[in-house]
């Protein structure tokens, strides 16, 4: 089946992925797979930066990699079989990047129900999806 699972969790919402999490959790436990959990946090723009405290991405990075040692432990697998990594920048392209990075063989993540705005800009996942070099599987709550 499936090697190494790739589970993007996005900070500022992490329980959203939830299902995405339990689902890769049994997989891992079923076929003996590794989970890889990834967070992206959104890149900001120069003036908005220049404008925040000192020290400020450092706190948010570390603020995340806790939130993703939780998300860890409440997996109940094996210290070996998760790991977990933090990137800034755009979700979609930081997934890609990782996916391929990391030698994934499948991205498995939620996705909100697509609304009008989807139609126009597109998705991270619609992205995730059409150009991740390894499967994909989205679960709609």
């Amino acid at each position: 089946m499936f090697r190494k699972i790739l589970v993007p969790v996005d900070p500022a919402e992490p329980g959203f992925a939830q299902e995405a999490l339990s689902k890769a959790s049994q997989m891992a436990r079923d076929y003996g797979a590794k989970v890889h959990l990834m967070a992206v946090s959104p890149e900001v723009q120069s003036f908005v930066a220049s404008q925040l405290p000192d020290g400020w991405q450092k706190r948010a990075i570390d603020q995340t990699n806790v939130m993703l040692d939780k998300i860890k432990a409440d997996l109940n697998l094996p210290d070996d079989a998760v790991d977990s990594v933090v990137k800034m920048g755009s979700v979609y392209h930081e997934v890609i990047e990782e996916a391929e990075a990391s030698g994934c063989d499948l991205v498995l993540m939620t996705s909100h129900k697509p609304g009008l705005s989807t139609y126009f800009i597109g998705s991270n996942a619609a992205h995730i999806v059409r150009h991740a070099p390894c499967s994909v599987m989205v679960l709609r709550g």
